[in-house]
């Protein structure tokens, strides 16, 4: 799930330093607490590479907001901000504050245009408080069901999921798409969106209880899970006819399954590769370049990487349908609420290794 400086808004602790002594939740009107990156990772992050520090709480100047986080949303594009590597969006510089989107407070406003006590999303990052010009800020529509939405199916992540699999996967009625991580955040409105659309849809997931969920609550024809060792066998007898659309946002073994699965004409959106995210050198094994260019040429495979944030423009479409679907029940939104920003760091490396069971989201205050 890649993003731009310029994120998608809508509508344990000792390990991190000397300040253990800080409330679980809630801050002193006095004090900012903050996470930064302490250090850049090499491979899988640790919580060694973050800190927690205590400033002053930031004062408003001419025109701006003073933002207090209430929920903070965890996603793992976050992992490629700690690289110094060149990506699609500047590196995040050690002892920079944590990169994140927020629905934040507004406690404090010399802006017109917001008033104190409205909920905005922004992009504040790991921490109690933030001031804002207001460019970044969006207001959070009151009739959303729960605020955090806006950092999930309501925002960055439901777009992701609403644009990859539309404009890019094109489904259509009676094909078969098959993707990873099928209950997350991104994942898991994929699968409902192309179950609206009339395709037969089989997740690949981890924990059995996710399968199960998968079928049970989301409405997957078929789950399966990466941690059997006949997944390949198993994704291969759920999907008889094929695979039309694969929503790629894992890699790893769920890739080298699907592969051999693909029918003349599929199409692959890229979204994430969660799964080589940490690596530091390439994996050992055959190169298996030429086999993937031989079957996208004898195939007639489109393969596609995206960026959310080249597709704002279909921010209208997404929020009229999304809100429908939303209200008539047709799509079902699962979160994995932490309480407390002191908990972001252990609870963002729970990211890597499936701990999450639906959208990651920080309660902060």
């Amino acid at each position: 799930m890649s993003m731009s400086r310029r994120e998608f808004t809508l509508t344990s602790l000792a390990a991190l330093g000397a300040v253990g002594a800080l409330p679980a939740t809630g801050a002193q009107a006095d004090v900012n607490r903050r996470i930064v990156m302490a250090s850049r990772p090499v491979g899988k992050p640790s919580l060694d590479n973050f800190r927690l520090e205590k400033t002053a709480v930031p004062v408003a100047g001419e025109g701006e907001v003073l933002l207090r986080t209430r929920w903070l949303s965890l996603d793992p594009y976050m992992r490629g901000r700690m690289s110094a590597a060149r990506s699609y969006a500047e590196p995040m510089a050690v002892d920079d504050v944590m990169v994140g989107g927020t629905v934040s407070e507004v406690v404090a406003s010399n802006n017109p245009r917001f008033a104190s006590g409205e909920l905005v999303t922004a992009f504040a990052g790991w921490q109690d408080y933030a001031v804002s010009a207001g460019d970044d800020l969006m207001k959070v529509d009151p009739r959303i069901p729960r605020p955090s939405y806006a950092l999930g199916v309501l925002g960055m992540p439901g777009l992701t999921a609403y644009v990859g699999l539309l404009d890019i996967g094109e489904p259509k009625a009676g094909e078969t798409v098959v993707l990873a991580a099928s209950t997350g955040a991104v994942g898991s409105v994929v699968g409902q969106i192309a179950k609206l659309k009339g395709c037969r849809v089989v997740g690949i997931a981890g924990a059995k209880e996710k399968c199960a969920y998968a079928v049970k609550e989301l409405g997957y024809d078929a789950c399966v899970s990466h941690y059997d060792e006949d997944m390949a066998a198993q994704l291969a007898a759920a999907c008889p006819d094929g695979v039309d659309v694969y929503f790629e946002n894992v890699g790893g073994s769920s890739w080298e399954a699907v592969m051999p699965l693909l029918n003349n004409f599929a199409r692959v959106p890229v979204c994430g590769l969660i799964a080589h995210y940490n690596q530091t050198q390439p994996l050992p094994g055959p190169d298996r370049m030429s086999v993937l260019q031989g079957l996208i040429l004898r195939r007639s495979i489109k393969m596609q990487g995206f960026l959310v944030s080249n597709y704002y423009h279909r921010v209208p479409d997404f929020i009229a349908d999304m809100s429908g679907w939303l209200a008539q029940g047709r799509i079902r939104y699962r979160e994995d609420v932490v309480e407390g920003l002191e908990n972001a760091p252990e609870a963002f490396l729970g990211l890597f290794s499936g701990a999450n069971f639906g959208k990651l989201v920080v309660k902060v205050s």
